[in-house]
């Protein structure tokens, strides 16, 4: 009798353990190629659900995206060798991306009313003035403190391939006027690309400049400084800015400075060099490049012309980047490494160390409300805001 009990024992245990291993399994192909968990993202914020969106194409390449901030989450590509790699950096899980008091962060993320800095928190349209809040010093950063980086996007996965997140804005947030009904949509191509494409509309004139604040790092180890990966920009000006990163009005040519990166070169040749004041204050490279491939003539991108590109020498994973924008805001993640959650684990319980990774921001000019002379980043109530920009990935 004791045989037979501890025989039913023995096999209850066993088909315990098969379900145990079966449930394991069939998590383990739950995650994405990347890694992730798509229940890390299912939560409720602001009254609002928050998910994880993947989109694929024919050669593997695989994107995920939270509508938390329209973020951009994962970017797998293949190598020289055709392992696929993550190459954007970022949490694995939506709390750490909706904590803005322990992780505060920018990855990935769908920035707006306005990406960069606009000077002392203040605008005027029409003869009148609006203080927005600030929360970079004086000035407002991404949108001020609860910019839509924060905001729980509605979401619309209309294929596989591609991602509709809208957000609608108030008029007086963060002191913006208008109410503003905004559109991100993300399109994986079967040539490696991930075309973006913004538009909003408005109820009264407001300013809107949005961009895509995805870390790049392309080597495969986000352990490790990145700052080995070969940079190229599509400029012969950049904007000087002063020690609070704040545009000084200047246009400048990059011959001459260590700003030229008409030729591509590594970020290690000049990201140390603070002999040039521009580097120094900045602690590495955080400017905006004036691109040759918009006409200030007639207000127009060309957006089939490389705006920047970046690629790594051990992978050998070239991006490409193409825009209808003015200019491109260059980070080399000076600030990483240091500050509010930067000893918190990221993806694959990973720490950052500084300028682990590359920010390709394609952007109106910073503080342009400021500029007049600059294309402008004012919309009218009968206008549409549209931006574009593509970040294609291939093998050099």
């Amino acid at each position: 009798m004791k045989t037979i009990v501890k025989s039913l024992l023995t096999g209850a245990a066993a088909v315990a353990l098969m379900a145990a291993c079966n449930e394991t399994k069939t998590a383990e192909a739950e995650l994405t190629a990347s890694g992730l968990n798509p229940e890390a993202f299912a939560d409720t914020i602001d009254g609002k659900a928050t998910a994880l969106y993947t989109l694929t194409n024919a050669n593997g390449m695989e994107v995920c995206i939270t509508n938390l901030g329209a973020r951009i989450v994962s970017i797998m590509v293949p190598d020289k060798d055709g392992k696929m790699t993550d190459v954007v950096l970022g949490f694995d899980n939506v709390k750490q991306y909706a904590d803005r008091v322990n992780t505060p962060s920018d990855y990935g993320a769908s920035i707006g009313r306005y990406a960069n800095r606009i000077a002392k928190h203040q605008i005027t349209i029409n003869g009148e003035d609006f203080d927005l809040v600030a929360n970079d010093g004086d000035n407002t950063l991404h949108g001020g403190p609860t910019g839509w980086q924060y905001a729980v996007y509605d979401a619309e996965q209309i294929d596989y391939k591609t991602l509709k997140l809208t957000v609608v804005s108030p008029d007086g947030d963060n002191g913006f006027p208008g109410e503003v009904t905004a559109t991100t949509t993300y399109t994986l191509t079967d040539d490696n690309a991930l075309d973006i494409q913004w538009e909003a509309t408005t109820t009264k004139e407001t300013v809107i400049n949005q961009t895509n604040h995805a870390y790049f790092n392309l080597n495969g180890d986000f352990s490790r400084v990145g700052t080995n990966m070969v940079l190229y920009v599509n400029a012969d000006n950049f904007t000087p800015s002063d020690i609070y990163y704040i545009p000084t009005g200047e246009v400048v040519r990059v011959e001459g400075t260590p700003f030229d990166f008409r030729t591509p070169r590594a970020l290690d040749e000049i990201i140390n060099d603070t002999t040039f004041e521009q580097i120094k204050n900045a602690g590495g490279v955080d400017h905006n490049f004036c691109l040759n491939t918009y006409d200030m003539d007639t207000f127009r991108g060309d957006d089939s012309q490389v705006a920047a590109s970046l690629y790594s020498p051990e992978t050998g994973i070239l991006l490409e980047v193409f825009t209808d924008e003015p200019g491109i805001q260059v980070y080399s993640g000076n600030f990483q490494g240091s500050g509010a959650g930067a000893d918190q684990p990221h993806k694959l319980g990973v720490i950052y160390p500084k300028q682990v990774s590359v920010c390709l921001e394609s952007q109106k000019f910073p503080d342009t409300p400021h500029h007049p002379e600059w294309p402008t980043a004012n919309v009218k109530p009968d206008d549409t805001y549209r931006s574009h920009c593509v970040y294609k990935f291939s093998v050099k």
